[in-house]
């Protein structure tokens, strides 16, 4: 489909696209309950924190045998449509596990010249099909809106009296990626409960405030560093977005010197009038306030520069570009505190080597954690989505009585 075919497509809800996000998200909403899953900008604390006990539920009764059984009867009369007609590995594969951990059928639609697509059946048919076979449509493309767009279409056939099921947003354009956002935080929240898993005298945190005095546990009054492209990073803008809502934060964002590249005056906005204080630099050896970044950061955000979203002109002028001061070295690891996670998205780049491999042996490396993580919260976000909520409460009890 050629892209004036696909704003064709998406013309009758322009009206609904163009609203503020704080009209949309009721739309997204279903009384306490979400709706669709869309953007960021609907994962409240309290949304947060009851989607993060279902994950540690979850992650607790698929250890044992008895209780993981009993978890794949969860939602056994569901069924799923995965739709990814963008490049993703970790996104699809930890849907597919979250469904099949609850039980879920499966089927999926990975590349549109397989689908009646190639025939030139629009997008929003093939959606509206899918929802006739399926109970919820995970979907992620390189069309900025659609999953929007597909939201506000289920919403409307609910209103006719016509089938209507959920839709998650897994990644859409350079926009959004909620689901990223949420296995983001649910590793940030987990890393700064500072749980230590021995028995040893006093907690981790005592321990730590030896060097740390005013450490506190939780996502508020910490400094977060995002590095690489800030411009074009779903899933920094959908983070940052999450992470505003709580108190006393400072984001430092480190990006080379491009307008592709850098942070965009919207994103800035939004977080200053959140209370968010931001910095820019563009090198991780940067020194605020006469002390190295790094060596202030609490938590750390490594990105690679996605150059699938390059244009002509940026790809010859991101060649030009020294890359070096984004790369996370040993040394510059050296400078972070000492429980300070170090996060990726992922893919990394095997070529810049933003991330290199010779650092993956550090204690503080959580992108492979993060990685898993996606999968339990995914599995919750299906739980609530999907109204099972008490029956996962119930399962629980069955099994453990803390």
């Amino acid at each position: 489909m050629k892209p004036a075919d696909t704003l064709s497509d998406f013309s009758a809800f322009q009206s609904l696209l163009d609203r503020p996000i704080e009209d949309k998200l009721r739309d997204f909403q279903r009384e306490q309950r979400l709706k669709h899953l869309i953007c960021a900008a609907q994962l409240k604390p309290d949304l947060l924190k009851r989607l993060s006990h279902l994950a540690d539920m979850i992650r607790r009764m698929a250890r044992e045998r008895e209780s993981n059984l009993e978890l794949r009867q969860l939602l056994s009369h569901k069924r799923a449509m995965l739709y990814f007609t963008q490049p993703s590995t970790r996104t699809f594969l930890s849907f597919m596990a979250a469904c099949q951990i609850l039980g879920i059928t499966c089927n999926e639609v990975r590349d549109p010249k397989t689908s009646s697509e190639i025939k030139r059946e629009s997008h929003m048919d093939s959606i509206r099909m899918f929802s006739s076979y399926f109970d919820v449509i995970i979907m992620r493309s390189p069309i900025a809106n659609f999953a929007e767009c597909c939201a506000y279409m289920m919403n409307r056939l609910e209103s006719q009296e016509m089938r209507s099921v959920p839709t998650i947003n897994a990644g859409s354009g350079s926009d959004e990626h909620p689901t990223q956002a949420l296995l983001d935080f649910y590793t940030i929240q987990r890393s700064f409960s500072f749980d230590s898993e021995q028995k040893e005298t006093g907690s981790r945190l005592d321990a730590l405030r030896q060097s740390y005095p005013d450490l506190q546990r939780g996502p508020a009054g910490k400094t977060y560093l995002f590095c690489g492209d800030i411009g074009r990073g779903r899933t920094v803008r959908s983070l940052a977005t999450v992470l505003s809502q709580y108190d006393s934060q400072r984001m430092i964002f480190v990006s080379p010197d491009h307008d592709a590249l850098k942070m965009d005056d919207g994103l800035r906005t939004r977080l200053q009038d959140a209370g968010v204080s931001v910095y820019e630099f563009e090198s991780l050896d940067a020194e605020l306030n006469g002390e190295s970044i790094l060596s202030q950061t609490d938590c750390l955000y490594m990105t690679r520069i996605q150059r699938e979203h390059n244009s002509a002109d940026d790809t010859e002028q991101l060649a030009r570009i020294d890359l070096g001061p984004f790369q996370l070295t040993p040394e510059r690891v050296q400078r972070l505190k000492s429980f300070s996670p170090i996060m990726h998205p992922f893919p990394r780049d095997s070529v810049v080597q933003e991330l290199p491999t010779e650092i993956d042996s550090d204690p503080r490396v959580m992108y492979f954690r993060q990685a898993r993580n996606g999968m339990w919260v995914r599995a919750a976000l299906l739980v609530h989505l999907l109204d099972a909520s008490e029956e996962l409460f119930m399962a629980y009890n069955r099994f453990y009585r803390d």
